[in-house]
């Protein structure tokens, strides 16, 4: 049983390991040796947490990351496939720009940036990392920028599609397209005036051809 709830929960959640470091603490005993491990939790649908967990072992330091994200998690509004406005956040050396972007267009965007958006499920938008290159500060802004969006989403009150009416929509306009092609196909199919009268008349001849003969 314990073994089917765990494999329940990493279906899902996907777990991303951002960054791990070597920490040392000096103590009276001496130098005691621990470990760092920044995790990304998401379920890709909506729901997105970062946090970081620290262990003397690596494996306990990742398993309490896991556990810190997962309560930290944030529902993230998308319109559709992206999100639905532009927002520039700076949050301590990290400041990211995120744009939404076209459906189809995919995530474009560098690996941390990356591994936030898409564990949230965010199938298309672009971003720039605009501070420091380190990937924790990355993380930590782009976390703190779907925050943010989810914040103004509510106070604005704004309506968006979700994946499944933009879905459905497209289902629409590809039927009335394939429609539309084939009354086209069958128009050109038809004989028109002309065609008729010339059969007509090539008909008659070759019946007055047999009567001669």
């Amino acid at each position: 049983m314990n073994l089917s709830r765990r494999n329940q929960q990493a279906k899902e959640f996907e777990e991303k390991v951002i960054q791990v470091s070597r920490v040392s603490k000096k103590t009276k005993g001496g130098n005691k040796i621990g470990f760092s491990a920044l995790m990304v939790v998401g379920d890709k649908k909506g729901r997105v947490g970062v946090a970081l967990g620290k262990a003397p072992d690596l494996l306990s330091a990742i398993k309490k990351g896991v556990k810190k994200a997962k309560k930290k998690m944030i529902e993230v509004p998308m319109d559709g496939t992206t999100i639905p406005f532009a927002i520039e956040v700076k949050k301590g050396a990290g400041r990211v720009l995120l744009k939404p972007a076209p459906r189809g267009s995919g995530v474009i965007a560098g690996g941390p940036v990356r591994a936030v958006v898409e564990a949230a499920g965010i199938r298309d938008i672009s971003s720039k990392i605009l501070g420091s290159e380190n990937q924790a500060s990355s993380v930590y802004a782009t976390f703190e920028a779907l925050r943010q969006i989810a914040h103004l989403v509510k106070i604005k009150g704004l309506k968006l599609k979700s994946i499944a009416e933009i879905e459905a929509e497209e289902k629409v306009k590809i039927a009335k397209a394939q429609a539309k092609a084939k009354a086209r196909a069958e128009g050109q199919k038809k004989p028109t005036k002309k065609q008729v009268s010339t059969k007509k008349q090539t008909a008659k001849r070759q019946s007055a051809k047999k009567n001669k003969s």
